[in-house]
């Protein structure tokens, strides 16, 4: 671009860059949520669609940024964290931000028809963002542990107030008033004797949320390895976790994934579209 008198007004521009070695977590929520989930239909108290649907959008932002080392997820938010080194946009804080949000609620509208069927989208959602940034591995795990105890907080709150409503037929605020005070072992306990649900049996993403990590993935024996972007529901809090995965705090290099179960769909769309790749370059 050539040069003119009026290429002052640069110089009014902050510099946003992030501070050098340190975690960068990009944490998005979705704006106004409740109403929006009310006005498409969203299965109570989850929506393993519209869950998977973030996770889809999820890993579209991994797949741009390399730099992500895991993304963690749940209900309407999604954080990602940007390894100590990355120099992705020369570490400047506004790009990031806007690029992580825009390119997450994009995939999030362009892959509505797949994950929500014959729901159609009535208007488009929104998502805001922020920045925050961790000196520490212990203070990164504090964070993701923060987010994975919020999960069980509201899950469980979530589950006993809307059988509470769908099953027992309590008006909402009836369900808040029957649950108002209680604690973890009174909405188990609840669960249990009035429905039969043992809240430890639902399925590990309404009650742990999502970690996505790259991996390598053998699909046959001898076969040559793939790089995926692997859903986990597992437990984020225990330093088992964190001894399993050791590349997240260490030199980055993904791990090995082994399963004998079915892949799930996340997992089976990444290849295809790998597998669509390469037909089209050879």
């Amino acid at each position: 671009m050539a040069c003119s008198r009026y290429e002052y007004v640069k110089s009014y521009e902050q510099d946003d860059s992030i501070l050098p070695n340190v975690w960068i977590v990009i944490r998005i929520d979705g704006k106004k949520f409740h109403k929006f989930s009310k006005i498409h239909d969203f299965e109570k108290p989850n929506d393993e669609n519209a869950l998977n649907l973030m996770n889809a959008a999820a890993i579209a932002v991994m797949e741009e940024f390399r730099d992500i080392v895991l993304a963690y997820g749940q209900s309407d938010e999604y954080s990602f964290v940007f390894r100590k080194e990355t120099q992705a946009f020369k570490r400047r804080s506004a790009k990031l931000l806007t690029y992580v949000t825009s390119l997450f609620s994009t995939n999030y509208v362009m892959q509505w028809p797949q994950w929500m069927k014959d729901r159609k989208l009535n208007y488009a959602p929104c998502f805001d963002g922020r920045v925050v940034l961790y000196p520490s591995d212990e203070n990164l795990r504090d964070y993701l542990s923060w987010r994975q105890a919020d999960v069980h907080v509201n899950n469980l709150y979530n589950t006993a107030f809307w059988k509470l409503v769908l099953d027992k037929g309590l008006s909402n605020q009836q369900a808040e008033e029957r649950l108002r005070g209680t604690f973890s072992a009174d909405k188990n306990e609840l669960l249990f004797q009035e429905f039969g649900i043992n809240y430890n049996n639902m399925p590990a993403m309404y009650r742990k949320g999502t970690i996505l990590m790259r991996k390598r993935l053998e699909l046959q024996p001898g076969d040559k390895t793939r790089q995926v972007i692997v859903p986990l529901h597992d437990d984020l809090i225990s330093s088992k976790f964190w001894k399993t995965h050791t590349e997240l705090l260490g030199k980055y290099t993904p791990g090995s994934y082994k399963t004998t179960a079915e892949l799930p769909r996340l997992l089976t769309n990444q290849l295809e579209q790998q597998f669509e790749n390469q037909a089209i370059i050879s």
